[in-house]
């Protein structure tokens, strides 16, 4: 056996989220305590170093030296080549990374999306009268959560939003690269390249205020992006903007309807919104321990040295739930203040889509909220099925009455 094998033998797993629940998994708690910058081994086999504290969490996020690597070619497999070479903005670094994000991140600033919120507000007035004419009891997952995120991306990109379920699928696989085969992994962002790629044509040809339209529009000397930089743009946005905002808003739906009295008081205070939209941030899971980084060179995080062409995973659940950064870390107060949490990142890949997921989360809320008069869970919450087989963890249904 060799040494690679024999390490890969003795690693424990990467913590699993318990059955159930988005996470984040309480072995986490201990490591934080007793082990927090430890190896562990990835579904595939291919140890990593788990970070799992706070501080620790938040320097590696922002460490030069620790840089995403080209999901297609990570962890490195002999006879599996991706001739393509479109990369997500996570996958960027450098001089590239910055003229891209530099491009598409003033879309993104507040003032910006004032001018989408009425649209915004109006997909889930349509979604949620949907769901009032069909009568209670009605599955927020379907009728809502699935939907909603999808059309308001679509609506920011300016494309079609039917036609996404192959899709979808194909996202997820991705998102899901370090737990599955590097080849189903190619074979999935081969699909999600050419959906992208018709995407990005179609736009060019149409013209329209979405984003895809506006970049393609915009000559390269004025900030304008070439066609390969809107494939990548566009196969971020599916991969950040849409599933994993789908997974993250049903299983924060969970979270509050297992409060009643603070699902009355936002219905009667909707100021307190968006307080509660930042708790729903740190205490529900947005993914599940899988950002991989690569360290470039030798260095040291917690007490451990790194050698460089380690892989380093920073665990944003288990930071968000630290007792050192947060008071009663693992209670929901939807008046913490402040929220200091990890949730969109740090240093340069800090994620541009943040402020559209605040705004589509409030949103969401105050709707369902406002045109569901005593919404509640139709059923038990422990009785609900999760979506077990993916770090993507979110109830498969939630049905309601109101």
């Amino acid at each position: 056996m060799d040494d690679a094998a024999g390490l890969r033998a003795v690693l424990p797993p990467v913590p699993e989220a318990e059955t159930g629940s988005p996470g984040s998994p309480c072995a986490y708690a201990a490591l934080r305590a007793d082990g927090p910058v430890t190896r562990a081994r990835l579904p595939e086999g291919d140890p990593v170093w788990l970070v799992s504290r706070h501080d620790d969490v938040r320097r590696a996020l922002a460490d030069p030296r620790l840089v995403r690597p080209v999901i297609a070619t990570w962890p490195p497999r002999e006879g599996e080549q991706w001739p393509r070479r479109v990369l997500t903005l996570l996958e960027l670094n450098g001089a590239d990374h910055a003229r891209v994000r530099g491009a598409v991140a003033p879309a993104f600033t507040p003032r910006r999306l004032q001018d989408l919120e009425p649209r915004v507000r109006a997909l889930a007035e349509d979604l949620t009268a949907d769901l009032v004419r069909q009568g209670p009891p009605g599955d927020l997952v379907a009728g809502f959560t699935e939907p909603f995120p999808l059309r308001v991306l679509c609506a920011f990109l300016g494309i079609d939003h039917t036609g996404f379920a192959a899709v979808a699928e194909h996202i997820e696989t991705v998102l899901q690269a370090t737990r599955v085969p590097l080849g189903k992994t190619l074979a999935a962002l081969d699909a999600l390249r050419d959906h992208a790629a018709a995407l990005v044509d179609a736009c060019a040809r149409g013209g329209g205020d979405g984003l895809l339209a506006r970049l393609a529009a915009t000559p390269a000397h004025e900030g304008g992006l070439g066609h390969e930089d809107l494939v990548s743009v566009t196969i971020s946005m599916l991969m950040a903007g849409y599933r994993t905002n789908v997974q993250h808003f049903g299983a924060a739906l969970v979270t509050l309807l297992e409060r009643p009295g603070l699902v009355r008081r936002l219905r009667e205070r909707p100021g307190e919104i968006p307080g509660a939209v930042e708790e729903l941030l740190r205490h529900v899971p947005l993914m599940n321990a899988i950002v991989v980084l690569v360290a470039t060179e030798d260095l040291d995080i917690g007490g451990r040295r790194i050698r460089e062409g380690e892989a380093v995973m920073p665990v944003i659940a288990s930071a968000n739930r630290d007792g050192d950064a947060f008071e009663r870390a693992d209670e929901f107060d939807p008046g913490r203040d402040p929220n200091r949490h990890l949730v969109f990142g740090r240093g340069p890949h800090y994620c541009p889509g943040g402020h559209l997921t605040r705004m589509e989360l409030r949103i969401g809320l105050e709707t369902l909220l406002a045109r569901l008069p005593d919404l509640r869970p139709a059923e038990p919450t422990e009785r609900l099925a999760w979506n077990e087989d993916s770090p993507l963890r979110a109830p498969l249904r939630l049905p309601v009455l109101w």
